[in-house]
């Protein structure tokens, strides 16, 4: 197994692969990551996976594992002068899916109604267990020129379903169809 190996607040940290069960250690070193986040006043999106292009026409996309939530989550209370409980803590702990969120671009209001998003490791589909998205689609800042608007597509994957060392495609399909391909080392994640 490689390590992999994160920047935060410009800072290293070393990463093995998408934790599903974290340790104590782990687990203290992400709340202390996302206390030293807010120190440097930076917001808790810092601990988001980002995917795709992030510009206002091209799709992409972020997940949170858990020990990325930790982080979210404890950046959120350090920026308001607060610590997370330990019941916080368990609720991210004890979560059984892995969040993935797509955001596609497109000239229909109602582009994110029945768009779906799926995982491929090595031909290997894996399906989610939830997937919701946007009803109405909101302007795009390029309005009124294409693409007008914008959607989320928010997929919850069961940990036990995917690989979390495998090399990923995290596909989204538009319900106006075509398909956003977007490739992630899994192994290269905490």
């Amino acid at each position: 197994m490689g390590i992999a190996i994160a920047w935060i607040c410009g800072l290293a940290y070393p990463s093995a692969a998408i934790e599903v069960q974290p340790i104590q250690a782990q687990v203290q070193l992400a709340l202390d990551r996302g206390k030293e986040a807010a120190a440097h006043g930076h917001t808790p999106e810092t601990f988001y996976v980002r995917f795709g292009r992030h510009d206002t026409v091209h799709s992409g996309g972020f997940l949170v594992t858990k020990l990325g939530g930790l982080s979210v989550l404890a950046t959120h209370m350090a920026l308001r002068g607060r610590e997370p409980s330990g019941a916080d803590i368990a609720h991210v702990m004890e979560a059984s899916t892995m969040l993935v969120t797509a955001i596609i671009y497109g000239d229909s209001p109602s582009l994110g109604v029945n768009s779906y998003l799926a995982l491929d490791q090595d031909g290997r589909v894996i399906k989610p267990v939830t997937v919701r998205a946007d009803g109405q689609a909101r302007r795009n800042t390029t309005w009124p020129e294409s693409p007008k608007f914008q959607a989320k597509v928010v997929a919850a994957f069961s940990y036990t379903d995917f690989d979390p060392q495998a090399q990923t495609t995290i596909t989204v399909f538009p319900a106006s169809g075509g398909e956003i391909h977007f490739s992630l080392n899994f192994a290269a994640i905490d």
